[in-house]
């Protein structure tokens, strides 16, 4: 028994900058929705009666929407961004666990050789947090140089939680800085979607959008849920004037 053309699932979504080269490639991250709009204007000529004589069409825009499961900077940097990756940047060291030295009333940070920025003191115990001045006058209170802290000597030998950044990239990570562009300033890219229904008789459909451009990236982060990422966008013609290549395994 033949298995009729169907298409179940999201598929795979494979998106490919355009507008510049060479074009990096990369699937969108586990796509969890493809939605495709398909809108045309259309008139009527009415004459004497109820009904049209004869209805036109005039321009279709064509919109998008797509739903990732995971996060994948070069996807929202190909589809939304469009900048340029370095692989220098930043990290966190969150809740660093240390006592201020009594003879100093300092606190040297591990990461201090790489040292960025101060992202906060706590106390360990209560988790009361410490203030940073330019100036220590009172207890509680703190000032940070290229990674050592420095307390009033009323917190000598207190147990602190300390929270920074440092340049110390993690290992085959990188880092996305993004300028601001004048207007006009438009990423481009190819969607390449392809889904086989997983039964025995079934073949693949696929589908390429020659030249898209995005209009909205939102990144929603919830409690007790994970963050999907969602991107809009806009179809138009290519070079060639063409849209879109939709490959449909049967005849029908």
């Amino acid at each position: 028994m033949s298995v009729p053309a169907a298409a179940f699932g999201p598929g795979i979504l494979i998106v490919t900058r355009t507008d510049v080269s060479p074009s990096p490639a990369v699937n969108i991250g586990y796509a969890q929705e493809l939605t495709l709009d398909f809108a045309g204007s259309t008139k009527q000529l009415y004459g004497q009666n109820q009904y049209p004589l004869v209805a036109a069409r005039s321009t279709i825009k064509v919109s998008g929407k797509i739903k990732a499961a995971t996060l994948s900077g070069i996807a929202a940097n190909n589809v939304f961004f469009g900048g340029a990756f370095a692989s220098s940047g930043f990290s966190w060291t969150i809740g660093e666990q240390g006592t201020v030295a009594g003879a100093s009333d300092q606190y040297q940070t591990s990461g201090h050789a790489t040292f960025d920025a101060d992202l906060g003191v706590n106390y360990a115990g209560s988790g009361l947090p410490l203030q940073r001045v330019a100036s220590i006058t009172k207890q509680g209170q703190h000032v940070e140089a290229a990674g050592v802290y420095t307390f009033h000597a009323s917190d000598s030998g207190t147990s602190i939680s300390v929270t920074y950044t440092t340049t110390a990239l993690p290992a085959g990570g990188q880092s996305l800085t993004l300028a601001n562009q004048p207007i006009g300033t438009t990423p481009t890219f190819q969607l390449d979607y392809y889904t086989n229904l997983n039964q025995p008789g079934a073949e693949p459909y696929a589908l390429r959008l020659f030249s898209c451009v995005a209009s909205k990236l939102s990144m929603p982060f919830k409690l007790e849920d994970f963050m999907m990422p969602e991107f809009d966008f806009d179809v138009f013609a290519n070079a060639s004037g063409n849209i879109f290549e939709l490959v449909t395994p049967q005849i029908a």
